[in-house]
């Protein structure tokens, strides 16, 4: 349990730029305390790991390691099918990212909640390094399944992303249709922490659902955030250069009863 715990805490730690003084002294406690936690010499106080959880911007549970903890989601079972619950066609934003920045040289693409992984796996064919993460385990087990079986360079994990912090840097960011389970007032700060891991010339390539008062929310949908707000998308990329920048409603299938969607949809480019 020792070692877990200190190697959760200091690639948490890392991931942050956050020295061991740093972080002592925000605990009110001696950095040695916090080097013996890493090297899994000693553990903390059970009173100090909510307060040790909040400054790393994790859990408590995550820190000890128990994947399991993470809470529950309505994909869960619905991952859990043969068939693929959104379908096999990519997202059209994959040939956006095709188009503009093809795979020339190895390029590291990172999808935040990547579902049962169809996005990853398509790119991956069209030769990107592909990595993507899902809070559903039987989503994450399903693309393993089918990368291992057709030997796709394409890695998937579990993590949940109001916690999971990118510790490397990647050329492409991806994201469809999950960004609404992030609350309104972390957005930007989980986004900037994104942004940080991406070189000049890297490409996002982001849509969220937008709120519409002559739009009914959908049948089979799950909320923990909340809608985007029209264009609010868009001011977290002020600065970077727009390829794609559009709002579209269409008609959704999912669940099995007909319904509406209005999306924004964002291709930028950090300059």
């Amino acid at each position: 349990m020792q070692n877990i715990f200190g190697q959760n805490l200091l690639n948490r730690r890392k991931a942050l730029g956050m020295t061991q003084e740093q972080l002592a002294a925000k605990l009110k406690v001696s950095f040695q305390a916090v080097s013996k936690w890493e090297r899994g010499e000693t553990l903390p106080d059970i009173k100090l790991l909510p307060a040790l959880a909040s400054q790393l911007g994790t859990s408590a549970d995550s820190l000890l390691g128990y994947e399991g903890a993470a809470p529950a989601t309505i994909y869960e079972e619905r991952y859990r099918t043969q068939e693929l619950y959104w379908g096999g066609e990519p997202n059209e934003m994959c040939y956006d990212i095709l188009r503009l920045l093809p795979p020339t040289r190895p390029l590291k693409v990172l999808d935040i909640g990547c579902g049962e992984g169809k996005d990853m796996l398509f790119l991956a064919r069209c030769g990107y390094l592909t990595t993507g993460f899902d809070i559903a385990a039987s989503g994450i087990t399903k693309a393993k399944n089918f990368a291992a079986k057709a030997r796709l360079n394409a890695e998937f994990f579990r993590a949940d992303m109001l916690s999971y912090t990118p510790t490397e840097e990647f050329d492409i960011l991806f994201a469809s249709g999950v960004l609404h389970y992030l609350p309104p007032q972390k957005r930007r700060s989980i986004i900037a922490a994104y942004q940080s891991k991406m070189p000049r010339g890297s490409l996002c390539a982001l849509n969220v659902f937008v709120d519409k008062p002559f739009i009914k929310m959908p049948p089979d949908e799950e909320i923990d955030g909340a809608y985007w707000q029209s264009g609010e998308l868009f001011t977290l990329f002020s600065d970077w250069k727009f390829h794609r920048c559009e709002q579209v409603i269409f008609d959704c299938n999912s669940g099995g009863v007909p319904h509406q969607h209005c999306m924004d949809i964002l291709i930028a480019q950090k300059m």
